[in-house]
């Protein structure tokens, strides 16, 4: 069964630090590019990071550029977002997704919820 499941979100305060994960499984994790996307409440989705197969690469959306960090464990076939100096405006229901084309995705997770505030 093709499935991307995220855990790891919840309430962190302004400036703080939290990671989230996303296992996959039922397809090639470790030949895919991966992405994170980000909906807020009220707003659209928004890309925000990508990793390719071998973690060699990596991008990010300007919002996010410096404070967060993609990641990907192989053998766990595992997804990560490390998020650290988070602002009021990261809060937002987090997705990973695999990516068939450049930000374009065909496969969706669940999402995590990730809420910053005092």
């Amino acid at each position: 069964q093709v499935q991307l499941v995220e855990s790891g979100g919840g309430l962190v305060q302004p400036g703080g630090s939290l990671r989230i994960s996303c296992r996959a499984s039922g397809f090639s994790f470790s030949d895919s590019y991966m992405s994170w996307v980000r909906q807020a409440p009220g707003k659209g989705l928004e890309w925000i990071a990508e990793t390719n197969g071998g973690a060699d690469s990596t991008g990010y959306a300007d919002s996010v550029k410096g404070r967060f960090t993609i990641s990907r464990d192989k053998a766990k076939n595992t997804l990560f977002l490390q998020m650290n100096s988070l602002k009021f405006e990261d809060t937002a229901l987090y997705y990973c997704a695999r990516d068939f084309a450049y930000k374009a995705h065909d496969i969706w997770g669940q999402g995590t919820q990730v809420t910053v505030s005092s």
